[in-house]
């Protein structure tokens, strides 16, 4: 996105990027190859599966023999992957962008001029921007294999275990988890935090958290991770929960405990860039960084690891440069969980505005009282809107059910012009859609929901 954007702006650019698939150069970095794109595919596989086995008879659908190719899943995934990043080639094609394949590493500087290499070669360039990402995190002492796998590997499993675990229950955890669940694994599901989700409002994480125990994801809170064995033929883990200790066996391990700053091989330390204690790029309100002429987004400056707020910063970044004012809000940035039902949410949760000391007003419309939700078959979950008590301005939308990852965008939108929960009850939505439950939930801030 920086590179592209720059580029519309009249820079002269060459984006550096070292991601391979298939021992081939694939543009997209994570996200598009390894992350947020082929992961949804596999989501929506998954769910149509589970949707011709227990939700076609519903509506008068019968179905016999349904069974899984999970070879044929994981090249549509692929083919999905492999379009997605043609589309990247193109458009950096089409804006004059030079791609060069390698690893970036940030030479010397002569004057006004950083000297980069990659591949051999030497680029010059008078603005470099630091957009490395991030890496799977670890356990200590536990390597990557065959059998224990991170977000890429759990994409690329060979056949449907067993016995899946899962150490983890954050977003990459409970996506994956479900995955494989819904494609016949025993998932467990262990986490170090006391309770699920806990950035999201305490309705949602509690609601959520009752949904997924319902389709069999087995959760355990709390727990304290000790030896992890690669066997060769299964994994053993053993945990401490309650003051137990406990020893699991699983076909293939999952972990899922977090990402960490890619700048390894960066050249940070010879040319003096600075890093947090995290390992973090120190960066300003402008994303410059200590030194001139060097900046940096995304995940490797820390804040939410989201594709989509590293986007918006690459935009603003980008059109600074050009002397214009991109900012991002931050306090607007949506957050998505893929599961089924997904859950969405932007701005703060009643419980952060609490502890803010903010007076706070709350509304919520369940689906199970929206007609198009009815329709689908599909009326689990709720939307809640926070608003502050005193100037009814909207702080924030959470929001559990079936499409809600394109429902928060409207949420987002009245929340970047600071709109108030009347803004959003006043705007007319169309009838049956499952956005009238946003409407709905505006309007019960006031107590004056119509349908619940």
């Amino acid at each position: 996105m920086a590179a592209i954007r720059a580029a519309q702006l009249g820079f002269k650019v060459a984006c550096i990027d070292s991601f391979e698939r298939g021992g081939k150069p694939a543009l997209g970095g994570t996200c598009l190859n390894v992350g947020c794109i082929p992961s949804k595919a596999m989501l929506d596989s998954s769910e149509k599966y589970e949707m011709i086995l227990h939700e076609a008879a519903d509506h008068g659908i019968q179905v016999q023999g349904a069974s899984i190719d999970l070879n044929k899943m994981l090249a549509r995934k692929d083919s999905v992957v492999e379009k997605m990043s043609g589309g990247v080639t193109f458009l950096f094609k089409k804006n004059k962008v030079a791609s060069l394949h390698g690893l970036g590493k940030l030479e010397r500087q002569e004057g006004d001029t950083w000297i980069v290499s990659v591949a051999g070669t030497e680029v010059a360039a008078k603005n470099v921007i630091v957009a490395t990402g991030s890496s799977p995190r670890s356990l200590p002492g536990v390597q990557f294999s065959e059998r224990i796998v991170e977000n890429s590997g759990a994409l690329t499993l060979p056949e449907v275990p067993q016995k899946l675990g899962v150490i983890g229950a954050g977003v990459i955890g409970v996506e994956l988890g479900s995955v494989w669940r819904r494609l016949g694994a025993s998932v467990t599901v262990l986490e170090a935090l006391p309770g699920f989700l806990m950035a999201a409002d305490a309705a949602i994480s509690k609601a959520a958290l009752r949904e997924f125990q319902k389709q069999g994801l087995d959760f355990h809170f709390g727990v304290q991770i000790g030896a992890i064995q690669d066997t060769g033929s299964s994994v053993k883990v053993t945990y401490t929960e309650n003051g137990q200790d406990v020893q699991a066996e699983f076909d293939r391990l999952i972990v899922a405990v977090g990402r960490v700053p890619h700048t390894a091989g960066l050249g940070a330390e010879a040319v003096g860039l600075q890093l947090d204690e995290r390992g973090f790029v120190k960066v300003d309100g402008h994303f410059r960084t200590n030194l001139k002429g060097v900046y940096a987004i995304g995940d490797v400056i820390g804040g939410a690891m989201l594709a989509h707020k590293a986007e918006d910063e690459g935009v603003a970044l980008a059109e600074q440069l050009a002397g214009k004012a991109g900012h991002v809000n931050y306090d607007a940035v949506p957050w998505v969980i893929y599961t089924s039902p997904e859950i969405a949410w932007a701005g703060l949760t009643e419980q952060e505005a609490t502890k803010r000391g903010l007076k706070v007003k709350t509304g919520q419309f369940p689906f199970t009282a929206n007609g198009r939700a009815t329709g689908h078959g599909d009326t689990r979950g709720f939307v809640k809107v926070v608003a502050d008590a005193d100037t009814d301005r909207i702080l924030g939308v959470h929001m559990l059910g079936g499409g809600v990852s394109e429902l928060i965008a409207e949420a987002v939108s009245v929340m970047e012009f600071g709109g108030s929960a009347e803004d959003l009850a006043r705007t007319v939505h169309a009838h049956p859609t499952l956005s009238e439950a946003v409407k709905e939930a505006a309007m019960a801030v006031d107590k004056r929901a119509i349908h619940a």
